[in-house]
């Protein structure tokens, strides 16, 4: 594996990291106050590339290898202090568009890719139900065939951009009692009769993302955009996981440096007992720690990305991943508002709301409790 970045790589990486500081960063603390997503950031992000990386020029991407991709993530992160707004990004990028460049026809790659790349698109991806969180294989969603296609009825729940979704991609059970074989996966567009969102549900973090429910009553969805062969629904969604798991969180990784710098900065420029509080060792403990979990989070992203270009299978790597980034977040957040002290507990600061948003990180894509399970399962303990 080697590490060294291109030139090419890195103008990316940079020219990410500025576009993200010149027209993302911005408002938002206001736009975390009131819940408000920002459509006009996203198709920003669709003209800069972000939303198009890995996809091929063919449907509108850039074609980018997964390594310059996720450090192109990575370099967003870091310029953009707005992480509902990141992780939407990611969310489709690894949830809808990588499993339509997968194994979605030629047919709906040209309908679909092309608009998500630029942004004038946005999808959500349908899966988790009230009955189907951590176990996700006892979906509920039926989708029974029907004179050119299905009907879908059924109840989504907690899913992210559903209320403002152009489109879902949809799992759902065509043969309920083949339980996990019988799952089927569609593209559910929003002007569907039968299609019904949810407004926004108020959340802890992650603010700028909406989130809602999504439900089916009788919604005709055409056989030409059902995603894959009848009944592949259970191998699709745990081929999307593996690529949710492994890089959605490329831009928080960023996130996990500006935080680093930032509080470098502070613990030399912040003086107590006549001297600057980094020469306090419970400090500078704390900042050696979150240099620690940056590096060790950073290695295991591009690692991935490494193994990805090569066609690889990563499901163990995937869960480590997730596991470890989503709790290295977490604990970087909460270290970062104790070395600002009552200057980080304050939302002015705009230093809280990293450990807010973080929390929901060993939630969504499997807690961290799930992913402790597939490492344990898949290293052959029963």
């Amino acid at each position: 594996m080697d590490f060294d970045w291109s030139e090419e790589q890195q103008v990316i990486h940079d020219a990410a990291t500025s576009f993200a500081r010149r027209e993302l960063d911005f408002q938002t603390a206001s736009r975390d106050n009131t819940s408000e997503f920002s459509s006009d950031l996203w198709r920003k992000c669709g003209r800069e590339g972000i939303l198009g990386s890995f996809i091929p020029k063919t449907f509108g991407g850039r074609g980018y290898d997964m390594l310059t991709t996720i450090y192109m993530l990575e370099g967003l992160g870091y310029g953009c202090r707005d992480n509902g707004l990141t992780l939407a990004l990611n969310g489709q990028l690894w949830s809808v568009q990588q499993p339509i460049l997968q194994f979605g026809s030629e047919d709906q790659k040209r309908r679909f890719l092309p608009g998500l790349c630029s942004g004038e698109i946005l999808a959500a991806d349908g899966a988790t139900e009230p009955e189907a969180g951590s176990d996700a294989m006892s979906i509920r969603t039926t989708a029974t065939r029907c004179e050119g296609g299905y009907r879908l009825n059924g109840h989504k729940t907690y899913i992210g951009m559903a209320p403002i979704a152009d489109f879902s991609l949809v799992f759902a059970a065509t043969d309920p009692e083949l339980k996990q074989w019988g799952l089927s996966v569609f593209l559910v567009e929003q002007s569907s009769e039968g299609y019904w969102a949810s407004p926004p549900v108020e959340k802890m973090g992650l603010r700028t993302v909406p989130m809602g429910d999504l439900r089916f009553k009788d919604c005709f969805v055409p056989e030409a955009n059902r995603l894959g062969p009848e009944g592949a629904g259970g191998s699709i969604f745990a081929n999307a996981m593996e690529w949710e798991r492994a890089f959605i969180f490329a831009s928080h990784v960023g996130a996990m440096h500006r935080q680093l710098d930032q509080c470098i900065a502070y613990a030399n420029d912040r003086r107590q007992f006549g001297k600057q509080i980094g020469q306090f060792q419970s400090v500078s403990n704390r900042i050696a720690d979150m240099r620690v979990r940056l590096e060790t989070s950073r290695f295991l992203l591009y690692k991935l990305a490494w193994e990805k270009d090569r066609g690889r299978s990563t499901a163990l790597e995937s869960a480590m991943s997730k596991l470890h980034l989503s709790e290295a977040f977490v604990a970087s957040s909460f270290d970062a508002i104790r070395i600002h002290g009552g200057r980080g507990f304050v939302s002015e600061a705009e230093v809280e709301r990293d450990l807010r948003d973080s929390v929901g990180g060993v939630i969504y894509g499997g807690t961290s409790d799930i992913q402790r399970v597939v490492i344990a399962k898949l290293l052959g303990l029963s």
